[in-house]
């Protein structure tokens, strides 16, 4: 069986993140599925999504240390080309992710205790988003 949904976000700048879990676990049993896997995928090239504790100290550090390994700046390509101010957005995201493949037990995602999905925009403008979660098993 394969059953599939969407979750809509609107975000207001670069860093935000939003805990999914919740929308995840709902379309988990939305499905029917009791075992199996959902594949959780943003839509788009300036967002990712991934696991962490989502928590005040993780939701400052992944973002800033995101910004410190792959900083805001003019010198990107992508710069050159577009001149848009998102050339580390797009190396962000690309490097964290675009998708997450969680099991599925007993009709719900397993996931750890401290553990929770999440969405994260990289972009430097708010934006719309699409996060298409897709569940299969039987």
């Amino acid at each position: 069986m394969v059953h599939q949904e969407t979750v809509q976000l609107s975000t207001t700048r670069q860093g935000e993140m939003h805990d999914i879990t919740g929308n995840v676990q709902a379309i988990v049993s939305a499905s029917g599925v009791r075992a199996g896997v959902a594949h959780i995928f943003n839509i788009g090239s300036t967002a990712c999504v991934g696991a962490i504790e989502f928590e005040p100290g993780l939701e400052a550090d992944l973002p800033r240390e995101l910004n410190r390994l792959v900083p805001p700046s003019r010198d990107y390509g992508h710069e050159q080309a577009w001149h848009d101010g998102n050339g580390h957005s797009h190396l962000q995201a690309t490097m964290m992710g675009p998708d997450l493949t969680v099991p599925v037990r007993d009709g719900a995602p397993v996931l750890g205790t401290w553990q929770q999905i999440f969405l994260l925009e990289c972009d430097v403008k708010p934006r719309s988003r699409t996060v298409m979660v897709t569940v299969m098993g039987e």
